[in-house]
């Protein structure tokens, strides 16, 4: 459960599946009764309102919207057209639930929770010890985001007059003006945030604007015009840079809106001490990395000042097996009894898979529908036959697969994008620059559930393959774009009673988000390097604080056991001189290696000497297999990326070991 604003007049509702009441793409004619008895996918329920939407919107040109008019969305509004007559072809099997109001404060006690800072609240605020080390290390920004929410919970408390003490964030904040004043938290000095994103601001982060009903979108950039790829800031915190870019480029946006100068394109920047991704970092450093990124997301919207509208993850009734209509956890638990370690879904890879063997050069994939009545035939027989083995998958069309795969997104108990952050997902189209919009996504997609963002990865992937085809396939990225966008937002726009032009804009936001997703999957999956080094800096904190206490714990130890680990470590010491690390592959090799640090040495040399010398174990592996990891010091584990210069993370981390092991499935 995530809630990201402090916005009281909101109704939360469940997410549940829904029918022909679509937000988009069909009409609304008929009656209550037929409409509550129809199959509903995708939709969520607010104040029990169902928006009526007949045609696709027309919308009024301006100057500025060339590269986003209405024949570049016709693939959208035939896409919501598709999934309407698919619908109608299922039958409903849920109900709609709407869940009340929340208490006031409820949503900030949420936040504070999610963002691992319950004990500054209730019954455990008195000893705020934990906490107080993580607020040590937040940006100004990400600590005016917290002091927000803690000083909104306190008021609710107090007006509740419950009894519980709740610290004043600001005195905890105090504590650490005078060494913040100096020091940023990823150790760069926190006055020349502005200096250092300078070089990354390249030279005009300002997409051309497209205006629709008074209101400002940035569309999607045409594959063919020409970019200029600049690195994009991982360094510094997001927030911390559009206070500065705030200032200092305002007067530079003003000039260049409407402007259809050449557009920036990112990439994701070389770091000697190593990109860490997604899935590199120990489950308890990953924790760390899920709570700060809420805070800088929070941090990063409250600075730009766009409102997020929360959602609240409702358990509701769901198949507990089955293929379509269960909810990822379920599929993935039956899953791995079949295939231990899956993390995708097998009717998803299966899906996948089918499609490709068809060929992805076909022509209109993914945007040509499938038969409807084959469809549901085809859904029904699944069910029945896929973990038996005996579905015959020859007799599967590509595009029939196609709708199916679209059909499985759509028909998830809650949306892959999920429940908790499909609406921040959403925001993003608000954004000012696409550099900020990429910021936003890159935390988005560190907070979605581990399940969610594997399946979203393969998803991503495929559609990447797919656009690759685009010469014989005509499918570019933004037609792609444009057919994906509803099967993954289109639950969103329910309960709003938008006008036609509103409708557009909505269209256009989400189709561009699509667009960014499947264009920037390297940089998204990428976790940034200054909430790596707040993470260094709370394990460093909580390190120095436990250090008597370990003490005392050393003291309690068995003699022979301290003698070993004294005998141990002289020994390494010994073997190990000053620029020298030592490598150990223990689940490989008995024996581990000294090399000796150079200016050039990285990651991948390191491997290749040790492979070279194990060449038993070099035999047995397919390369890619093993990783050098980085185990200890100030991390508690991270697997490295072949480029990683040793020397300058061995400067960044003395303490840390560093082992060769195999690579988690």
């Amino acid at each position: 459960m995530s809630w990201l604003s402090n916005s009281q007049a909101v109704v939360l509702t469940a997410y549940h599946p829904s029918g022909k009441d679509q937000a988009l793409g069909g009409s609304h004619g008929k009656g209550g009764e037929e409409a509550a008895s129809s199959r509903r996918y995708g939709q969520y329920t607010m104040n029990q309102e169902v928006t009526k939407v007949t045609e696709r919107p027309p919308f009024d040109r301006s100057g500025s919207q060339d590269s986003l008019d209405e024949l570049s969305m016709e693939a959208y509004w035939t896409e919501l057209e598709n999934i309407k007559k698919s619908h109608e072809n299922r039958q409903d099997d849920q109900e709609v639930v709407v869940v009340k109001e929340p208490d006031e404060g409820e949503l900030e006690e949420e936040w504070l929770k999610e963002a691992g800072l319950s004990n500054l609240f209730g019954e455990t605020a008195g000893d705020p010890q934990e906490s107080m080390v993580f607020l040590s290390t937040l940006t100004r920004t990400q600590a005016a985001a917290v002091q927000k929410r803690v000083e909104t919970v306190s008021q609710t408390l107090r007006k509740k007059n419950k009894q519980y003490q709740v610290p004043d964030v600001r005195d905890i904040f105090a504590q650490q003006t005078g060494s913040k004043e100096k020091e940023a938290p990823d150790g760069t000095e926190s006055q020349s945030v502005g200096t250092d994103e300078n070089k990354y601001r390249g030279k005009d982060d300002q997409a051309s604007h497209l205006g629709v009903g008074g209101k400002e979108l940035t569309p999607l950039v045409p594959e063919e015009a020409p970019a200029s790829e600049t690195d994009i800031n991982l360094e510094v915190s997001f927030a911390e840079q559009a206070v500065s870019q705030k200032e200092s480029s305002r007067e530079k946006i003003q000039r260049s809106r409407g402007d259809d100068a050449t557009l920036l394109t990112y990439r994701v920047p070389k770091d000697k001490t190593g990109t860490t991704r997604i899935g590199d970092l120990a489950p308890q450093d990953m924790k760390k990395v899920c709570h700060l990124a809420l805070i800088e997301l929070t941090a990063l919207y409250d600075v730009l000042g766009i409102e997020l509208k929360q959602q609240k993850a409702v358990k509701i009734k769901t198949k507990d097996s089955g293929l379509f209509c269960v909810p990822l956890t379920v599929l993935l638990e039956q899953d791995q009894k079949k295939v231990p370690g899956t993390r995708i879904p097998l009717i998803f890879q299966k899906l996948i898979s089918r499609i490709e063997e068809g060929g992805l050069e076909t022509e209109g994939l993914l945007r040509i529908p499938g038969v409807a009545v084959r469809i549901k035939n085809l859904c029904q027989e699944l069910e029945a036959k896929f973990y038996e083995g005996t579905f015959n998958w020859e007799s599967v069309k590509q595009h029939d697969a196609a709708s199916l795969l679209k059909l499985f997104i759509r028909e998830l108990p809650q949306p892959l994008l999920s429940v908790e952050y499909l609406k921040a997902f959403q925001a993003v189209q608000n954004l000012p620059t696409r550099k900020q919009q990429l910021q936003a996504l890159n935390l988005l997609v560190i907070l979605l559930p581990d399940a969610n963002r594997d399946t979203l990865k393969a998803l991503l992937e495929f559609l990447q393959r797919v656009v690759d085809n685009k010469e014989k396939n005509k499918m570019t990225i933004m037609n792609v774009a444009m057919v994906m966008a509803p099967n993954l937002f289109m639950y969103h726009t329910l309960g709003l009673k938008s006008g036609e032009q509103r409708e557009f804009v909505m269209a256009a936001g989400i189709a561009n988000i699509m667009h960014l997703l499947i264009r920037y999957q390297k940089l998204l999956w990428t976790i940034p390097k200054f909430i790596v080094n707040q993470v260094r800096k709370q394990n460093t904190e909580n390190q120095r604080k436990d250090k008597k206490a370990m003490k005392k714990l050393l003291k309690k130890m068995a003699y022979d056991r301290e003698k070993y680990e004294k005998q141990d470590k002289s020994a390494n010491d010994a073997d190990v001189p000053q620029g020298v690390i030592r490598v150990q592959a223990p689940h490989l090799s008995k024996v581990s290696m000294a090399i000796q640090l150079t200016e050039e040495l990285k990651a991948s040399d390191v491997l290749a000497r040790f492979l070279s010398q194990e060449s038993g174990v070099a035999q047995t592996l397919k390369n890619g297999e093993v990783s050098l990891y980085e185990i200890g010091g100030n991390i508690g584990e991270r697997c490295l990326d072949d480029n990683t210069y040793m020397k300058d993370l061995y400067q960044l981390n003395p303490n840390a070991e560093w082992v060769i092991k195999s690579k988690p499935s």
